[in-house]
């Protein structure tokens, strides 16, 4: 598709005050961090975490499925996954593999959250690097191989008796963690704004297809 003549197109049918609000989104909007979910076996904690995610500017999630299904709830993600890129691992031999092959040819450093004897405070990576938190399920974590295959372990500090935050709050804790040790997020290419602005701008433009369609515009 050509984004910037889809966007030509459909910006007649978008507000001045939702296109200046793309554009404040845009600029705030990152893929220098990116979550990773391995098996996530309760659907509205990941729900959760969408809508943090979102709201904290993270474009990229990332889920790998190898026996646990799970569908969005919309009464808790509050339309979130309608702006953030879901990337589902589902189909390869090894869905670790090809979720993990995907971060590293992207530049990214994975830390597998867990209590491992090696595992250093969130406060300690470098986020300075593209960096992707993989999580697993509430009650096991991360799986031995998505440890095992990862750049490093990563966890949260605790101060009483308890070993862990439920996910959605571990997410958070996380990308606050992050967040204030890089101030601002490093920003989006200029090319991945405009593929972003064109696809929500379809997303915002009631029959934006049909619409583009009629002009020529290959969908």
């Amino acid at each position: 598709m050509d984004h910037q003549q889809a966007i030509d197109i459909l910006e007649e049918f978008v507000s001045e005050n939702k296109q200046a609000h793309v554009e404040r989104v845009l600029e705030k909007r990152t893929r220098h961090i990116t979550l990773v979910f391995e098996d996530i076996d309760k659907p509205n904690n990941v729900s959760a975490v969408l809508r943090t995610a979102e709201c904290m500017g993270i474009q990229d999630l990332h889920f790998i499925k190898n026996k646990n299904s799970y569908s969005v709830n919309p009464g808790i993600t509050q339309g979130a996954a309608k702006w953030v890129t879901m990337h589902h691992h589902t189909k390869a031999r090894n869905n670790i593999d090809a979720c993990y092959d995907h971060l590293k040819a992207s530049g990214y450093q994975i830390y597998a959250t867990s209590l491992h004897e090696t595992s250093r405070s969130i406060e300690d990576i470098d986020p300075s690097k593209k960096t992707a938190i993989v999580f697993g399920t509430e009650a096991d974590g991360i799986s031995e191989e998505a440890g095992e295959k990862a750049d490093g372990f990563v966890h949260i500090p605790m101060q009483g008796f308890t070993e862990s935050f439920n996910l959605s709050v571990s997410a958070a804790i996380c990308l606050t963690v992050l967040k204030t040790r890089l101030k601002e997020w490093p920003p989006l290419e200029d090319q991945e704004k405009l593929a972003l602005r064109s696809e929500w701008y379809r997303k915002i433009v009631r029959e934006a297809d049909l619409i583009l369609k009629t002009k020529g515009v290959e969908i």
